[in-house]
Parts: structure tokens; C-alpha cells; sequence
């Protein structure tokens, strides 16, 4: 019923830009452009264990950080598409090409349960089928497989340092039983709208080889892939 509630809301109320406020328009070209620039390898410092390479469309600032805030936060449903494209552009340019069919599986970070019904809605998990829908468009075979789950609570990351991020996220994802199976031989991208210490991706990644899926192996090891990161990971590797 929450999401619903949105997407009547969003039918019925004046729109603005998601990224700069705009009037009668649900994201000007400007703002859009944010989001067209080449994604680029980014990493946090300091780098978590375990974190896979992970690409980002765009440093998470004005009006990027607005538009993923407005998606996630006040249910600007909308912008699942611009969101979905950049992270289908990430995706590809950690991934590469599928050789031989291979299947390209995005596995999104999971929120907790509190926060997915607080919202009304799944953000990234909403982009992450926005962005298989694009690839598979592009030749490229991918779908979603949400099989992580939080197995105990965790506090909440804000305010928290890149450490004790790792420290309330240690141990905290777990792959689904029906799900182990279906990660052997395919092509493992994990998927999150924002990374900001990596602690989120490197628990996902661990809990996949966890799973069994080896670091690196016929599928090529895991990749990771972000709408967005921090500046501060995006000038780690300007050179």
C-alpha cells in the first residue's frame, strides 16, 4: 500500500527536479547530465577487507546526491529510471562483456526490513531492475537475484566511522539457502545506490563467498557496481 500511495501521489501532485528543485519537471536536463559522465573505478580510504572492484556513474554530490536522496528518502519513484541507467552503465564498465551467453546477476545490498517499510519501497533494489532491464537491451544477459538478508539487526550506519561500519556489518548478510545454488558459474555484479566506506559491499561480498563463490574463478570473481561514491573515492584513483 505504501508504494502504491506513491505512485498515485507522484500522478496527482506538481513535480520538481529531483536534483536541483526545478518546478514541472521531474529532472531537467542539467541535472540529468550529472549522471552522463563515463563511470570510473572508485575506492574508499580506508579500503575495506575484502572489497571487490567497484565502478561508480558519479561522485555523490549537489544535485546526484539530491536525486538519490529524493528516490530513497521521499519516494521520487520517477527517478528509477535515470537512477537504473547509470547503474546499468557501471555495471558494464566492471563487468565488461558476458563472452559465451554467460548471465550477468546483480545482487542488491539488502536495507533492513524497518527502513524498507519506512520507505514504502526498496530503492536500490528498484534501480537494480531498471538497470538489468537496460542491460539485457544492450546484449548483455542480467537480471536480479536479491538473495542476501541481514540474519541479525544492525545500528544504524550514520555517524558511524568507516570501522565501526565494518565492526556493526561483520557477520551481518547471509545468502539464502535457495539462493547458493543459483550463484555458481554466473557472472556476480553486487549492486548498491551509494558507497561511501565500502562496509556495505565488502560484507555482501563476503557473504558470497561464503556462499561458495570463490574470488576469483570461472566467473570471473565478484565486481561491484554504485550510482555513485564519495569525491574522496573518485580522487583515489584519478591516475
Amino acid at each position: 500500500m505504501p508504494g502504491w500511495w506513491q505512485e498515485i501521489v507522484g500522478l496527482v501532485l506538481p513535480v520538481a527536479c529531483g536534483g536541483c528543485g526545478r518546478p514541472r519537471t521531474e529532472l531537467c536536463e542539467k541535472c540529468g547530465s550529472a549522471l552522463a559522465a563515463e563511470p570510473r573505478r572508485v575506492t574508499p580510504a580506508p579500503e575495506p577487507p575484502g572489497l571487490p572492484a567497484v565502478h561508480a556513474a558519479a561522485p555523490y554530490e549537489n544535485a546526484v546526491r539530491a536525486m538519490l536522496l529524493a528516490h530513497k528518502e521521499r519516494g521520487a519513484l520517477g527517478l528509477a529510471g535515470v537512477l537504473g541507467g547509470a547503474l546499468a552503465a557501471a555495471v558494464r564498465a566492471g563487468a565488461g562483456r558476458a563472452g559465451g551467453g554467460e548471465p550477468v546477476l546483480l545482487i542488491p545490498v539488502p536495507s533492513s526490513r524497518r527502513a524498507t517499510a519506512g520507505r514504502g519501497h526498496d530503492p536500490v533494489r528498484r534501480i537494480a531492475a531498471v538497470a538489468a532491464a537496460e542491460l539485457r537491451r544492450g546484449g548483455m544477459p542480467a537480471r536480479v537475484l536479491a538473495v542476501l538478508r541481514q540474519r541479525r539487526a544492525v545500528a544504524d550506519q550514520a555517524g558511524l566511522r568507516a570501522r565501526e561500519r565494518q565492526a556493526n556489518l561483520a557477520g551481518a548478510l547471509v545468502v539464502t539457502d535457495s539462493g547458493r545454488r543459483l550463484l555458481d558459474g554466473a557472472r556476480i555484479v553486487l549492486v548498491d545506490d551509494l558507497l561511501t566506506t565500502g562496509a556495505s559491499l565488502a560484507e555482501a561480498a563476503r557473504a558470497c563467498r561464503a556462499a561458495g563463490h570463490a574470488a576469483s574463478g570461472s566467473a570471473g570473481g565478484l565486481r561491484a557496481a554504485v550510482v555513485a561514491a564519495s569525491p574522496s573515492a573518485f580522487e583515489i584513483n584519478r591516475n
